[in-house]
């Protein structure tokens, strides 16, 4: 009857500990002398007891490698229980490293942990430079164990990004080790999006800013990495686990902008959010993969899985899309590229990925290489997680083996140690007919890169290559030599693709040129013609039957001998500039051009220089003295940083008059990228100054026009927020003196840049307007600015529209409108300066291409 009695009892009194941890609280809890635990979350409780913790249905005894963490807990009680904290800062400093059969486990109750200090106004930014980071922990086989069904309950955050808080790309973790693990919890950099907390509203948070800078979550170094219903949230540069050598997603969730995702993650059962059109940057080793999985596309371009390269395999993934859009690998894949699928698709149809880019999509339906990622069994779709993690050390974070393993004994086929890569080294080669012959050596791995043994490759080439090239296949099967056989004139490209018998391919890309002759002689030696209409004509004949492809360069001098060459124009593509359009800026100077005799089956040869006898005078020159119009196709772009009359200088981003110059290149003529693919035009690295100085007094009255070309897409322009373009005119081009208009990356919006009028004072920038936000800075984009009596006026409009004419902002007044489609701007300034250079100061980060440009002065 006794023992009854204490039964009831005990029943009597869990019960009522049930019901009191179940009551809500927004405040701490909890003292030294007097404790009452009480749930954050009354539907998931968890049980606190002092020494232990129990939540569905597990008692945890708290311990060195056991802690338990609650933001509700009072500093006072935290302070007598060792094992217990109410900051993540402090618990932090308790761990010590664990083992795989021993993890340091940090249990986490709902709240929101903060990893960096939010509401601290200083700027973030590494000791030593490069990535700043919210906490750095060295602890192998740690454990973020959230106690909630929910991961949204349990947030580990912070809120700075580049030039949001931070300088450099604000990271929450460092995290070094193996074995780390992360279960029931929110990762999220809350600088671009908000932070809501429907547990306890007071917890929640506005984002930093609307514009989408590089924001980041967590870089790690390990191996056997497990992320289960874990959520993931940022936009740029999202970083989840970045640096992981095996790391399996298991039903997370992820939202992102660009270069964002793991590129070596196992993505199973997860659900992503994709805000832009290139979630990786890149992937690496064998890739990424995604089994079961569900994608959101919420953008309404072109939708890729790369900016760079890296193979990705897709698997039962179904993706939501707005009607019609594309969805590609990556923008531009080179032809060596290989990715695969099975069981894709695009808003409840089947879809295959590329389909602009056939050779890059290998569909697994119906071949071997499916079993190493899925397989059926007993009526049962698997994912062959098991195959995938094992490596060399058996790892199996999912339980799989003996599932697996008795598949393969009743399927009777393997099953494990299938590979999925397939790789040819190198991967591309360049072969001159009858003095070259290359070597293409092939290797399969596992996932994560482990080899494995090859025992049948199939080597080829397109049936309308075969002339080109001889393959001869060793022994060994994985190593193949190519003998360019090419007896025509022109160098060809050939794809050597390589196959097993799962379905796994490779390629490599071969430039198989003729057997190449010596450079043809002159039979008539260069000369030059004396200018007519204005125009300067080059004279010169060779010894061959081949179509002229010489390399003409045309330099100014100041003497007959060549001495002080500067070169000024060149030839591209293959088509030698035989002539030349004289202008102001040769006046006084001697041509000189030079010819590296070639042809299609030649290198270039040595040069030979013809220069003329007699400067340029004033009257040979037809030009508009007063107008200058390029596309840049034929102008020199090599360093270039006098700054001389009638030339262009191009040299690396000033900042100051005192800014020293470098011998490196920092302009160049070529192809464009993103939003300036498939064009040509002029480009700079990161940054650069291009400075027109005209010939003779200039009056005051200015315009310059350009037509551009940002790489970026969305209208941001520029790598990060404080980048610009400055377009400059009536400009001091050796004391930067001068007027123009800036466009500037900020952190209001991710798709706008702000315009605004500026004086230059020997390099110092001062406003002359109100800076208007503007949508107009994408591809491509006419800048027109000018200066007429006094009045300095700026326009900017996307192309194919009509140019403003109306004032988007004075000089006093914000626009109420937080968009405009286009830019006008005026202010009123001096009419006494007579400066007469123009040009661009670029320090942009990401490239933008001058189209054209059109100077005139009066």
């Amino acid at each position: 009857m006794k023992h009854t009695f204490w039964l009831l009892l005990i029943a009597l009194l869990t019960n009522l500990t049930s019901f009191l941890q179940a009551q809500p609280s927004t405040n701490r809890v909890g003292t030294a002398s007097s404790f009452q635990y009480v749930s954050l979350n009354p539907k998931d409780p968890i049980l606190f007891e002092g020494t232990h913790v129990t939540y569905n249905g597990q008692r945890i005894k708290l311990g060195p490698y056991d802690l338990f963490l609650d933001g509700q807990l009072t500093d006072e009680f935290v302070a007598a229980n060792p094992y217990v904290f109410n900051s993540l800062q402090s618990a932090v400093k308790a761990l010590r490293p664990g083992s795989e059969s021993k993890p340091m486990t940090l249990h986490l109750a709902p709240w929101v942990y903060w990893v960096d200090d939010p509401d601290d106004p200083a700027v973030r930014e590494a000791p030593m430079g490069g990535t700043p980071y919210g906490l750095m922990i060295d602890c192998p086989w740690l454990f973020f164990h959230g106690l909630s069904k929910d991961p949204a309950h349990v947030v580990l955050a912070a809120n700075r990004g580049q030039t949001m808080g931070a300088k450099g790309n604000f990271t929450l973790f460092r995290l070094l080790g193996d074995g780390i693990r992360s279960e029931g919890v929110t990762f999220g950099n809350y600088c671009n999006v908000d932070l809501e907390f429907p547990l306890n509203p007071s917890l929640g948070r506005p984002k930093r800013g609307s514009a989408i800078v590089q924001a980041q979550l967590i870089h790690c170094n390990g191996d056997k990495l497990v992320a289960r219903k874990t959520r993931f949230i940022s936009r740029l540069n999202l970083c989840p686990f970045v640096g992981a050598k095996r790391i399996l997603f298991d039903q997370c969730h992820f939202e992102s902008t660009d270069d964002a995702l793991c590129g070596t993650g196992l993505y199973h059962a997860c659900t992503l959010d994709f805000h832009s059109s290139k979630p990786f940057y890149s992937t690496s080793g064998t890739g990424a993969v995604f089994l079961n999985c569900d994608i959101r596309v919420l953008t309404h371009g072109r939708q890729y899985f790369t900016k760079a390269n890296g193979q990705v395999g897709l698997v039962d993934t179904r993706i939501q899309s707005a009607p019609d859009i594309y969805l590609g690998w990556r923008d531009q894949p080179p032809l060596v590229l290989r990715n695969y699928q099975f069981g894709v698709m695009q808003n409840d149809h089947p879809v295959s990925v590329g389909v602009e880019d056939p050779f890059a999509t290998i569909d697994m339906s119906g071949k071997p290489l499916l079993d190493a990622y899925r397989f059926e069994h007993r009526g049962e779709v698997v994912y062959n997680t098991y195959n995938l993690l094992r490596g060399d050390d058996d790892w199996d974070p999912q339980g799989l083996k003996e599932k697996v393993l008795q598949a393969e004994r009743d399927l009777g086929r393997p099953l494990t140690g299938l590979p999925v890569q397939l790789t040819v080294r190198p991967s591309n080669l360049r072969l001159e007919t009858g003095k070259d012959q290359g070597r293409l050596t092939a290797s399969l791995l596992r996932f994560g890169g482990g080899v494995t043994l090859i025992d049948s490759l199939t080597w080829r080439v397109a049936p309308d290559q075969a002339h080109l090239v001889r393959l001869i296949v060793e022994a060994d099967g994985k190593t193949c030599t190519v003998l360019p056989t090419q007896q025509g004139d022109s160098t060809e490209t050939v794809v050597v693709t390589v196959s097993d018998r799962t379905g796994l391919e490779a390629a490599a890309v071969v430039r198989v040129l003729p057997s190449m002759l010596e450079p043809p002689s002159f039979i008539r030696l260069p000369s030059l013609s004396a200018p007519k209409d204005g125009v300067v004509t080059l004279d010169y004949a060779l010894d061959m039957t081949y179509t002229d492809q010489s390399l003409v360069t045309w330099y100014r001098c100041t003497d007959a001998s060549g001495g002080g060459a500067v070169p000024v124009a060149v030839s591209r593509h293959q088509q030698p500039l035989l002539s030349y359009t004289l202008s102001a800026g040769d006046v006084g100077y001697y041509l000189m051009a030079t010819v590296q005799p070639a042809h299609l089956r030649c290198k270039p040869g040595n040069p030979v220089s013809v220069c003329a006898t007699a400067p340029v005078s004033a009257p040979s020159v037809k030009a508009d003295r007063r107008r200058l119009k390029t596309t840049f196709s034929q102008a020199a772009t090599f360093p270039q940083p006098a700054v001389l009359p009638g030339f262009w200088t191009m040299d690396v981003y000033k900042a100051a008059p005192s800014t020293t110059a470098t011998g490196s290149s920092s302009w160049y003529y070529g192809e464009g990228m993103d939003g300036a693919a498939h064009r040509e035009g002029l480009l700079q690295g990161r940054s650069g100054t291009l400075l027109y100085t005209p010939v003779g007094e200039v009056s005051g009255n200015m315009r310059f026009d350009l037509l551009v070309t940002p790489f970026k897409t969305a209208g941001q322009g520029f790598s990060v927020a404080d980048l610009f373009m400055d377009v400059v005119l009536q400009f001091d081009n050796v004391s930067l003196t001068g007027y123009g208009l800036r466009l500037i990356r900020t952190i209001k919006h991710g798709n706008t840049v702000d315009a605004y009028l500026v004086r230059y004072e020997q390099g110092t920038v001062t406003a002359l307007s109100q800076p208007i936000t503007t949508t107009c800075f994408k591809p491509s984009c006419r800048i027109a600015v000018s200066i007429i009596d006094g009045v300095l006026t700026a326009k900017a409009w996307q192309e194919g529209a009509e140019a403003p004419q109306t004032l988007s902002v004075d000089t006093t007044t914000v626009p109420s409108s937080p968009y405009h489609s286009a830019v006008f701007l005026q202010a009123v300034v001096p009419v006494s300066r007579s400066l007469g250079g123009a040009g661009v100061l670029y320090n942009g980060g990401s490239s933008t291409m001058i189209d054209e440009v059109e100077l005139g002065w009066d």
